[in-house]
């Protein structure tokens, strides 16, 4: 078992690639009451088209697969719903379907041995026949018009189609009524023995555990299962240009919601795409978008101070395989104000440079942060299966903050936040 020990938060993940091809990692947490195990696939809503480890053919699914997998997961042969014998036995399970991982989990204080027989059980055995894939049509079917009528989820989907042409990102992760009618019993098994096969899998179990011990627990539940040969994922040629600048949707809020867009290029075209260099740029990002309209900024005083804004929006740079792009998010009975003064802002940093006093705090400030993270099983565990997916060790941001100067951040200024490349979603009132 290979053991990663990080000293500047002394923590340390155990972790161990298995002959399956499964990977498990595991972070010992001493004297912590809680435990989280989360066992995702490297497969989410943007793999509509591969080619399956073996065969020579593209494979093409409706959208939505990834998302009514999840869903039929839990349904087993003995009639019952793995996600109630769960809840039964004491511990909180759930799903979630990503645009690039499926993962399910669960956390409890105790009875988690127990959890981890029906987990293993129903996440290694899927039970799907006409009858049930039909009825399932229905019940994603009203979670899709729930979302339709959802500002939040439409404002930022708006803002995703505004900046993509074709890759999948600018796609609902749940399909459409349309979408998820064609699919069928043959489309999700093949899905399943595509994506989830313990090659394309890791697991992450945080808490207070023998990391030896619970390696033995995991392997005694594994189902026999042989590596497959690499997923070949295929997706559409996306320009770099945004599709469109603004776009406005009226619906029922109290208060516009906006969403800014900046879209930038992903990591895999990027210029000296190491890992230590994508990792690198996500920070100077974070901390760039801080300068510009975090709580301490002279922007976002103003904008507060004079009833434009009335709270810190959410800022998120969002990236993964073939795409990559910045979103800043919040409510303004001016969202168009709130735009345009960003632009000014990020016109003037690239003309004036970047503060020195200003950037060392608020790197300060976010090493901080991801300390923080540390004190939280639940995400830990999150963090590092979501990193794992994009190649990257979760260390590696406590490791790199230090490297991320103010002379980096400036050229990741130039470089990313392009005023061509940007775009505004609107709900109105």
């Amino acid at each position: 078992m290979q053991v990663i020990e990080n000293l500047k938060i002394k923590e340390k993940i155990y972790s161990e690639k298995l002959e399956n091809g499964l990977t498990v990692m595991i972070i010992p947490k001493k004297g912590v009451q809680k435990k989280y195990i989360i066992w995702g696939t490297n497969y989410g809503s943007n793999e509509s088209s591969f080619i399956v480890p073996g065969e020579t053919e593209v494979t093409t699914v409706p959208d939505g697969v990834a998302h009514f997998l999840e869903h039929k997961m839990f349904e087993q042969e003995n009639g019952k719903n793995s996600l109630d014998v769960l809840t039964e036995i004491g511990v909180n399970a759930n799903a979630y379907t990503t645009n690039d991982h499926t993962a399910y989990l669960y956390e409890c204080t105790d009875h988690f041995f127990e959890a981890l027989d029906e987990f293993m059980d129903y996440v290694q055995h899927p039970y799907f026949t006409d009858e049930n894939v039909e009825k399932e049509k229905g019940i994603i079917g009203q979670e899709i018009m729930m979302y339709d009528d959802y500002p939040d989820w439409k404002v930022y989907l708006n803002a995703l189609q505004a900046m993509y042409h074709k890759f999948p990102v600018r796609l609902d992760t749940v399909g459409t009524i349309e979408t998820i009618s064609k699919i069928n019993k043959d489309i999700l098994y093949k899905c399943y023995n595509t994506f989830y096969n313990p090659s394309n899998m890791a697991m992450v179990i945080c808490g207070d555990f023998n990391p030896e011990e619970i390696l033995q627990e995991i392997k005694k539940r594994l189902v026999n299962k042989k590596a497959n040969g690499e997923i070949k994922r295929i997706y559409p040629e996306e320009p770099e240009e945004i599709v469109k600048e603004k776009v406005i949707q009226n619906m029922e809020v109290s208060r516009p919601l906006y969403t800014i867009g900046i879209k930038d290029k992903p990591a895999d075209t990027y210029q000296g795409n190491g890992k230590e260099e994508i990792v690198k740029k996500h920070i100077a990002i974070e901390i760039l978008l801080q300068l510009l309209l975090g709580e301490s900024s002279n922007l976002y005083k103003t904008l507060y101070n004079d009833g434009t804004i009335s709270a810190s929006p959410s800022m998120d740079y969002e990236f993964s395989r073939g795409y990559a792009h910045i979103l800043i998010s919040g409510q303004s009975n001016e969202p168009e104000k709130v735009y345009q003064t960003l632009k000014q802002q990020i016109k003037e940093m690239k003309e004036n440079g970047i503060n020195e006093e200003d950037f060392i705090r608020i790197r300060k400030t976010l090493y901080g942060n991801y300390v923080k993270e540390y004190n939280d099983v639940t995400d830990i565990a999150r963090m590092f299966l979501a990193d794992y997916f994009k190649e990257i060790n979760s260390f590696d941001y406590i490791e790199q903050i230090m490297t991320v100067n103010s002379e980096y951040a400036y050229q990741v200024l130039n470089e990313v936040f392009d005023e061509k490349k940007m775009v505004l979603s609107i709900i109105a009132m």
